[in-house]
């Protein structure tokens, strides 16, 4: 039996392209899963492979949808191997029911891996030139810079507690924390 898995990363992404694709091939259950390909802890993934039984293939639209890493896609692969399934992927034309097919999805998974560190890299080369440059990432404070002096000063005076002055600022209990571990470190 085709088994198919569809992954997106992201709950606003929509997997219908990856969806067609697999019923196309000839998948009788798709498993859909919305998380990022990076974590490890994909219930879908994991029940799929319960599922699989020997002579069953695992179908994906590309060999990404499966995993980002090398490492996770052989292991993923081991399992297959073990429950006496194959694995194909549509997109890079990878079939490990062959041996070409196997080494194919080796050299093809160590590309993608190279690929992604090659982008972490530029994206940290990219942050530590724009720190230089006097420009910080992240999001922006909640409470301006007053903002902050007031709250911290509302606690450590114990005019409010900590919870209180959240509310007064509307902001999360864990932002009052965080100014108040700050404003001790800076003393």
């Amino acid at each position: 039996m085709k088994l198919g898995y569809a992954r997106v990363s992201t709950e606003a992404q929509d997997n219908a392209a990856q969806f067609a694709a697999l019923k196309k091939a000839g998948c009788r259950r798709i498993f859909e899963e919305k998380v990022t390909g990076g974590r490890w802890d994909r219930p879908e993934l994991q029940r799929l492979l319960e599922q699989l039984r020997e002579g069953d293939l695992l179908v994906v639209w590309k060999l990404d949808r499966l995993s980002r890493s090398l490492k996770d896609v052989l292991i993923l692969m081991e399992k297959v191997e073990q429950a006496g399934a194959g694995f194909r992927s549509l997109t890079e034309a990878i079939d490990t029911t062959s041996p070409a097919g196997r080494m194919m999805m080796q050299i093809v998974g160590s590309f993608a891996e190279f690929e992604r560190t090659m982008l972490r890299e530029r994206t940290r080369h990219g942050l530590v030139a724009a720190r230089k440059e006097g420009r910080i990432g992240g999001r922006r404070p909640k409470l301006n810079a007053r903002q902050q002096k007031e709250a911290v000063r509302l606690v450590n005076s114990g005019e409010k507690t900590a919870a209180e002055t959240a509310r007064l600022f509307e902001v999360h209990p864990s932002t009052v924390a965080r100014l108040l571990a700050r404003s001790r470190l800076e003393k």
